[in-house]
């Protein structure tokens, strides 16, 4: 018999509801975004985000299972997303999901919001335990090993800034717009790289760690330097030589995270997944994919509307949670510091 899932996602500033069968149909999949309530802020604001979950959740609600055609009763289990993220946002869709659930007699199962992007590929593509995982979502920089649903092993993770951070932040720097990081994509593009240099953090490093509040800082003095000389042309060349540092220093982590990964393992082709909202960078996506092909894995990505923030992952993270019977107490607080490698606990 086949089992629906509702997923509802408020860790941040998008309210996300889906319903996503355990033989991968995605039955709905609504997106309520807050970018015009934050765009005068140049970043999300707690305390507006929060406000606005509760404002659409119910309706988002609605519509998603008016789009999957299925009553409350139809549903499996409820999944809630349950941290990391804002507490205020993280609270409204966990609540939501646990007066769902308990209202129709069925399982609560609480999300991490990170294992959500992780998953995903597992949805969208054929990917199979164990698979290295490049994490790269909101204030996350991680390279992982996930051997399974709960069992996270990470191999490096960012000493500082997140890429996703550093992207948003220089582009705050050139003064580009907001959201920063698809401004950011979209003005390299035009430019080139080798007009201006930009040092690739960590790069000859021996371990897989990243750094990247550097290679900002790099970019603010040379912008503070040049402020009475910069035109579109020295934005769009900051931004293309930006983008390549960024992608020289992921590429070099990663190439020594296959070699971790690989040791006592066969050598075969293993899967390789980058998850996450800076998983939507095709040239990133286009560089990783190069690499992957030279060390024999096998790259594979979310489609780019499922690397930001959706309720699809979060109803596909409960499917594969309850395939394994894992659920939650309805006593289980919002974590918005919840860890990947404490996840086997936390339930």
């Amino acid at each position: 018999m086949k089992k629906y899932v509702l997923g509802i996602e408020s860790s941040c500033d998008e309210t996300a509801v889906s319903v996503v069968s355990d033989d991968k149909k995605i039955l709905s999949n609504v997106v309520y975004s807050q970018i015009k309530e934050h765009k005068d802020f140049g970043g999300v604001v707690p305390e507006i985000a929060a406000r606005s979950h509760l404002d659409s959740i119910s309706w988002v609600i609605k519509q998603a299972m008016l789009e999957a055609n299925i009553t409350f009763k139809d549903l499996s289990a409820v999944a809630g997303v349950s941290g990391p993220g804002l507490i205020g946002g993280l609270l409204v869709g966990m609540q939501s999901a646990k007066a769902i659930a308990f209202a129709n007699d069925i399982p609560f199962i609480a999300i991490n919001h990170l294992e959500a992007h992780a998953l995903t590929a597992r949805l969208t593509n054929d990917v199979s335990f164990p698979f290295l995982l490049l994490l790269v979502s909101g204030g996350h920089t991680q390279i992982l090993q996930v051997n399974g649903v709960g069992d996270y092993k990470v191999i490096g993770k960012t000493l500082d800034d997140a890429v996703g951070e550093a992207f948003d932040k220089t582009a705050k720097i050139l003064n580009i717009g907001y959201p920063g990081g698809p401004e950011l994509e979209k003005r390299a593009k035009l430019g080139n790289p080798n007009n201006i240099k930009l040092p690739s953090p960590m790069v000859g490093k021996q371990n897989c760690d990243f750094s990247f509040s550097g290679l900002k800082t790099r970019v603010r003095h040379l912008y503070d330097e040049n402020k009475n000389n910069i035109d579109q042309e020295y934005i769009n060349d900051m931004c293309a030589s930006f983008q390549v540092a960024v992608a020289k220093s992921i590429n070099n982590r990663l190439e020594k995270s296959f070699k971790i990964f690989r040791k006592n393992k066969e050598n075969k082709k293993y899967d390789f997944v980058i998850a996450g909202g800076v998983a939507s960078n095709l040239y990133l996506r286009d560089e990783i994919k190069k690499l992957c092909e030279k060390n024999n894995f096998e790259f594979n990505a979310p489609p780019v509307n499922l690397c930001t923030d959706n309720g699809v992952m979060i109803a596909w993270a409960g499917v594969e949670n309850l395939k394994v019977n894992n659920f939650s107490s309805f006593d289980m607080p919002a974590n918005p510091r919840w860890n990947l490698e404490e996840l086997k606990n936390e339930k």
